[in-house]
């Protein structure tokens, strides 16, 4: 991948992990298919209907470089192509046989780059592009999941290099004390332990996705990500294609009926839509405390409006709000295109080999070493580290 983007016809390899399977995703744009479709449905309703897809890379969060700018001029645009083609990204290996090494795995050819979006962020609302300032309920539990995850590495090769996943702690032979403890809340990231399938990350529990479906730039589930939607009379369905093949399906309610009872909670929440004009209007409550995005959980509420702009083109305007986690409401917007139906295919059966065949062997493995400790055949397991971070060229878009 180094030294060039793709062609605006794009095959995009997606791989699950150990398995071998690939799906060949042609990005070629709706104008050069079969005549565009009508633009309403046989019912009356504006015409959502296709697999759609982000073609461009766009940051969350406004580098502060840009300050208020809100879209590239061409020439930065140019520039920043210029600059992203020639990364080594995933290319560049780490020292061979570390843990860095190994969460190198997938190379740029599983992680494409994007030619640069139009828009220096997806947040548009508040003006500087960044998320609004946490609250100090958010920080407080912010900082102490944070404390957690480093007292667990506190006595592995991770700290003791001083490497980015034990900032703010610091080595010690000693193993830590706290790693017997529970999370201080579910857990949902990767930490240094393994004592049950609930101390693995969503992913690797397969359970990632969530709404809204947007991330973190040069994420794989950021980076390869489609969306089929269809539509019938009184109903619409999603189905998300994301990564390594995280498939996962959210259905919109139509009829006017309330959101489920609050004591009723959902991974991707509770969607209710109706139609104002032409744009798909989706409120969305009902979250499960288990489910995270960019720290919010049970009390996130999502108002995403979808609007078909042409043959070939679909704007997401995305409406956030969590008053425990920021001070104040936030507002995304992402642009999709509609992909040829004949040349993608859309695999709706989630196959997701971490957890399916992965996690059962990271767990056997651990309790292998706990084996071999108590026999005296091996060093104490809260001394090896199971994270590391691949530290790589930093993105000019961020």
């Amino acid at each position: 991948m180094r030294g060039r983007f793709s062609s605006s016809t794009t095959t995009v390899a997606i791989a699950g992990a150990a398995v071998g399977v690939f799906i060949s995703v042609s990005a070629t744009r709706a104008s050069a298919q079969a005549p565009a479709p009508a633009l309403t449905t046989p019912w009356g309703e504006p015409d959502l209907q296709g697999i759609w897809t982000d073609e461009t890379d766009t940051p969350l969060q406004r580098s502060p470089k840009y300050a208020t700018q809100e879209f590239f001029t061409d020439t930065q645009r140019a520039e920043l192509d210029r600059q992203r083609s020639s990364m080594l990204g995933r290319e560049r290996r780490a020292e061979r046989g570390t843990v860095a090494d190994v969460a190198g795995a997938y190379n740029d050819v599983f992680t494409p780059k994007k030619r640069t979006g139009l828009r220096t962020s997806r947040i548009v609302d508040p003006p500087n592009g960044r998320l609004p300032p946490p609250t100090p309920e958010a920080q407080k539990i912010t900082a102490a999941e944070r404390e957690f995850r480093v007292a667990l590495l506190q006595a592995t090769e991770t700290c003791k290099n001083k490497e980015s996943p034990c900032n703010g702690g610091k080595y010690d032979p000693a193993p830590s004390p706290r790693f017997a403890e529970p999370p201080p809340r579910y857990n949902t990231a990767t930490i240094n332990r393994y004592h049950g399938p609930e101390d693995a990350s969503l992913a690797v529990r397969c359970l990632m996705g969530g709404v809204p479906e947007i991330g973190t730039l040069g994420a794989i589930a950021d980076r390869i990500s489609f969306r089929r939607i269809v539509q019938t009379p009184g109903g619409i369905s999603m189905f998300y294609d994301v990564g390594q093949g995280q498939g996962w399906q959210r259905n919109i309610i139509m009829d006017g009926s309330p959101h489920l009872p609050a004591s009723i909670r959902q991974w991707y929440g509770d969607s209710r839509g109706h139609w104002e004009g032409n744009t798909l209007v989706i409120d969305v409550t009902n979250f499960s405390a288990k489910t995270d995005f960019q720290g919010s959980r049970e009390h996130l509420h999502v108002i995403e409006r979808w609007t078909r702009t042409g043959p070939d083109t679909l704007e997401y305007a995305v409406a956030v709000e969590d008053p425990t986690v920021w001070a104040r409401p936030w507002t995304a917007k992402q642009d999709f295109i509609r992909q040829n139906d004949e040349e993608n295919r859309i695999y709706t059966e989630p196959r997701c080999i971490e957890g399916n065949y992965g996690l059962p062997g990271l767990l056997h493995g651990h309790r292998m070493e706990d084996l071999a400790f108590a026999e005296g055949r091996g060093v104490d397991p809260r001394t090896i580290s199971t994270i590391s971070a691949n530290e790589g060229e930093r993105d000019p878009l961020q």
